[in-house]
């Protein structure tokens, strides 16, 4: 413990009085919509402050009233809403102390790492600790000089048997500075205090406390003129009111694009959606959805391409995940990995969605939308975990993969394809499919869209008494049945999940890609490849840097991670474009001499090239072939703005 005096000692200075003190000025009733407060126990009580923020560190008193005779046990999470892995966010946790309600001080037990105990109090205890945040995601807490950007489980501790309680957070500036708060947390009377109904709902709430940019519109839902959400863009940045205004445009038109593929909006707890973005220099790329908001990160300037695919992603999370939730993240529990089978449709549907919006907005050429969905297609396609693993049994790897640390090296490269991945071609496989039998006289005209909207109406809808909660959860089999239910066809349903969900099939989106008029086609056929392996170049050659893939020309010929190409066919090279030129329009089947070094010692073998398996796609008018009516349209009805 620091032994020196608390900067702000003030906020715990006084014990009782501090602690009625706050109770009176966060005794606020919320305007921003349905009220927090319930019958679980008085509010739980925050202060966040920033004495030093300069010093990436930020302060917090939590104040606990009502409480039995029992000692109070707090925690501090392990697990944030969006991820599934595991982190330590404890280890942040620094000079916690605590008093009672006479202010008195009471030594906290620390019985597990992210376990504290507090006995001997008289009904109210007060907590205070410091934390340190230096890292810009939607995982983690980072504090400096311009902005504080919270992720409440790597921020806030809680009670063990308050998680119904509702919560008040007031936010108090670093000295001289004008910051503001953009949250989903319900809004007060008080511009720099928020409340939250339960535990779950506050610690799913992000928060960017600076003097960002903001930027918002409004919406009417489709399927009722009475409900106009409004979309708040607040973006912590270095840019132009300019680039801050065509950024919340392009946010506008993914917003009322993706409405259109569910025909309403869920009912937002606050009646708003909140984009919370940081684009700066010291911010990682990333990206993080919550219930009524999304955490958008990226070192790229304001006006960088490639900033709304996050956008897009995240936003189609408002249904699928925050609402069309699977059963194993529903309750989420914040002290434990939760594993999930569902990922490939929670996130990978939502990947496919994330660039298909994108497209039917208008925001990024077509062949851009049409080379991504070809390179997930190589990913599975030519992945060797696929031989070991299904979809289903990669999404249950989401805790060891999903931003997890370790220090070991894995074979994950041989072994694991991101449901990310996966997830988005089977839902680009089955929109498709469902596209190409509607064209059939005796198949129901259903999509994808509709997919999404059966489970809109069974699982998402619905909500609960709850707020932050979902109340119908589902599992793997309801979205088997679905689709059956969708198709009216439970044998289609049968053959899709198990080959291509379940099993370890990859889809041919040659003919589908066909009804588009569309070519897809090896990119290099009958040509030399030494296969997908990963090389890092220097003089001395290429270091293989990850294992070599199952079954490609190096594994085959013995050469694996770490070694060291010296020289193919007895010339060296030290640059991917020297490597091209030496394999150049070699045929498949060549053997060629290579000499490498492994551990400093000089060995040859021989490489027999595989040919190229990548694909390419070409629209059919770019390769002087005329486009069908029903080509047309199939492209038209697939690609093309959904908006009336």
């Amino acid at each position: 413990m620091i032994s020196r005096p608390s900067p702000s000692a003030a906020l715990r200075g006084g014990g009782v009085a501090v602690a009625l003190a706050l109770c009176a000025a966060w005794a606020i009733p919320p305007t921003g919509g349905q009220s927090p407060t319930g019958t679980a126990g008085p509010p739980v009580l925050y202060a966040v402050s920033f004495p030093e923020p300069e010093h990436r560190w930020m302060q917090v008193t939590v104040t606990f009233t009502g409480l039995s005779p029992v000692p109070l046990s707090l925690r501090m999470s392990s697990a944030s809403p969006g991820r599934y892995a595991r982190h330590d966010f404890a280890k942040n946790v620094f000079d916690l102390q605590a008093e009672d309600g006479a202010g008195n001080a009471i030594e906290p037990l620390r019985s597990a790492m992210t376990h504290w105990n507090i006995a001997g109090h008289d009904g109210t205890v007060t907590v205070t600790y410091r934390i340190y945040g230096d890292r810009i995601d939607g995982t983690y807490l980072a504090i400096d000089d311009t902005h504080a950007h919270l992720n409440m489980p790597a921020s806030l501790l809680w009670g063990v048997g308050m998680e119904a309680r509702p919560a008040t957070v007031r936010f108090i500036p670093p000295a001289e500075r004008d910051w503001r708060v953009a949250t989903q947390l319900y809004p007060s009377d008080d511009p720099l205090t928020f409340t939250a109904p339960n535990l779950s709902y506050l610690l799913d709430s992000p928060v960017e406390f600076s003097a960002f940019g903001d930027r918002s519109f409004i919406v009417t839902d489709p399927s009722d003129s009475a409900y106009a959400p409004t979309f708040r863009v607040a973006v912590h940045h270095e840019g132009t009111e300019a680039e801050l205004a065509r950024y919340a445009g392009h946010v506008e038109r993914i917003v009322r694009e993706m409405v259109a593929v569910f025909g309403e909006f869920p009912r937002f707890e606050t009646g708003r959606y909140t984009f919370l973005a940081d684009y700066v220099p010291s911010a990682s790329s990333d990206a993080m959805e919550h219930r009524n908001s999304t955490v958008l990160s990226s070192p790229g300037a304001l006006g960088s391409p490639g900033l709304l695919g996050s956008v897009s992603h995240e936003f189609f999370h408002v249904w699928n995940v925050e609402r069309i939730r699977p059963r194993s993240l529903e309750p989420f529990d914040f002290e434990r990995v939760n594993p999930s089978d569902e990922l490939w449709l929670a996130e990978g549907f939502t990947n496919y969605y994330g660039a298909l919006i994108l497209q039917r907005a208008g925001l990024v050429p077509l062949l851009d939308t049409l080379n991504r969905f070809v390179s997930a297609i190589d990913t599975v396609r030519l992945g060797p975990g696929r031989q070991f693993r299904s979809a289903v049994d990669m999404s249950r790897l989401a805790p060891f993969t999903d931003a997890a640390t370790a220090i070991d090296r894995t074979n994950w490269d041989n072994l694991f394809i991101s449901y990310y991945t996966w997830g988005e071609t089977l839902g680009l496989g089955l929109d498709l499919m469902l596209r190409a039998r509607a064209v059939d006289a005796d198949a129901p005209a259903v999509t994808l869209d509709d997919y999404m909207r059966l489970l809109w109406a069974r699982f998402g809808r619905f909500g609960g008494d709850t707020p932050g909660m979902v109340a119908r959860p589902y599992a793997l089999a309801d979205t088997r049945a679905a689709l059956a239910d969708l198709t009216g066809d439970p044998a289609f349903a049968d053959n899709f999940f198990d080959r291509f969900v379940e099993g370890h099939e990859a889809i041919d989106f040659v003919p589908l890609f066909a009804r588009a008029g569309l070519v897809l086609a090896p990119r290099a056929a009958r040509r030399g490849w030494l296969g997908p392996v990963q090389f890092r170049f220097g003089r001395g050659g290429a270091r293989v840097v990850a294992p070599s893939p199952f079954d490609s020309p190096l594994y085959d010929a013995g050469i694996a991670r770490d070694d060291v190409l010296m020289s193919i066919d007895g010339r060296s090279f030290s640059s991917t474009g020297q490597l091209d030129e030496i394999i150049g329009d070699r045929p498949a089947g060549e053997r060629l001499s290579v000499t490498y070094s492994r551990r400093g010692e000089l060995r040859t073998t021989r490489v027999t090239l595989a040919e190229d398996p990548r694909l390419a796609v070409a629209a059919q008018e770019r390769r002087g072939q005329r486009l069908t009516a029903a080509q047309r349209q199939f492209r038209r009805d697939w690609l093309d703005s959904q908006i009336d």
